[in-house]
């Protein structure tokens, strides 16, 4: 029985966070064990370039991406695992696309305008950071997606306008061109949204660094954020987001890693204070990534391993993504 093909990719660009880990890679690792999907997950170093970054640091973070999937759980004989850049057939894919694409369509992204302000805000002069590739973003994820075929695509419900825009774009090229691609559907993902500990009013960001739970952070530097993590006025751990927005940020944290609902977080903590909390959520994050921790450092002392990972799956990629292009080269008459 043939499975359905199911895709997603990360950016690699800097260090993974907790609200990385819960957004997307916890659920990568579940659906390739569900049995249920042929899984490709890639490293997305080509959108990341529409951030400014260092030329010099860009390969370490690919192959500590690439590290990470592995540490985490992802398996090469389950899943293809590559490098979207060793690929080229996606650009060529995002470039006919390109043509398909409505201006308007692509001018009323909503992430484009927050990625846009953002860049702006970060250089103090907007015309330097905010680029092209920033505004056809979208083409791009939509080349990386129906280059595979696939008939689902993890999302959280950021990415649906993307992803719909990706279906608009298959439905106009087959209508033009015949049958090609499939319309994926979305497979949603419960994401908590995990804001920062430093400042519970802002989400969970790398560009700050001391509201981060890194996963590669060691006990004794979760041990020390956490301590110094925002709570709110009173002692007692309850949620409640208006009212207590910094503990209940911890308690969204503590049971999405334990698997426990709420309710029966605050059962257990009742009558504790926040010092007490915040010291066994430690030992909880701690603990949960202490195999990865090992595993991680060991892949990034011999990257070998991870090396090979990625020429292996950029061959099976390159197999589905010639073929695909080739039947659109055809379709749109650049055959001869």
């Amino acid at each position: 029985m043939v499975k359905p093909i199911l895709i997603s990719g990360i950016q690699p660009s800097g260090k993974l966070h907790l609200g990385n880990y819960l957004g997307a890679l916890k659920n990568f690792v579940e659906l390739q064990h569900s049995g249920k999907y042929d899984c490709i997950f890639f490293i997305a170093d080509l959108h990341s370039l529409t951030e400014t970054y260092d030329p010099e640091t860009k390969p370490g973070q690919i192959l500590d991406l690439a590290a990470s999937y592995l540490a985490l759980g992802l398996d090469p004989k389950k899943s293809t695992i590559f490098v979207q850049s060793q690929v080229p057939q996606t650009t060529e894919l995002a470039w006919i696309l390109g043509t398909l694409t409505p201006f308007g369509e692509l001018r009323r992204m909503t992430q484009f305008k927050d990625k846009a302000e953002s860049q702006a805000c970060l250089s103090g002069r907007q015309e330097e950071n905010v680029n092209v590739g920033l505004f056809t973003y979208p083409v791009l994820m939509a080349a990386d997606i129906l280059l595979y075929h696939p008939q689902f695509v993890p999302v959280g419900e950021d990415q649906l306008q993307h992803l719909e825009l990706t279906r608009t774009l298959a439905r106009k090229f087959n209508s033009r061109y015949g049958e090609t691609f499939l319309e994926p559907k979305p497979l949603m993902t419960a994401v908590p949204r995990l804001m920062s500990i430093a400042d519970p009013m802002k989400k969970m960001s790398k560009s700050q660094p001391d509201g981060c739970l890194f996963i590669d952070d060691e006990p004794a530097a979760i041990e020390a954020k956490l301590k110094r993590a925002v709570t709110d006025s009173g002692n007692e751990v309850k949620y409640d987001e208006k009212q207590k927005p910094g503990i209940s940020n911890l308690l969204r944290i503590m049971s999405a890693l334990s698997g426990k609902p709420i309710p029966e977080l605050e059962k257990a903590f009742a009558g504790e204070n926040y010092s007490e909390f915040k010291h066994a959520l430690a030992d909880l994050v701690a603990d949960h990534f202490a195999a990865y921790r090992k595993k991680y450092a060991a892949l990034i002392k011999n990257p070998a391993p991870v090396k090979r990972t990625l020429a292996s799956g950029q061959k099976k990629a390159a197999k589905l993504a010639t073929a695909k292009i080739a039947e659109v080269k055809k379709k749109i008459g650049l055959v001869f």
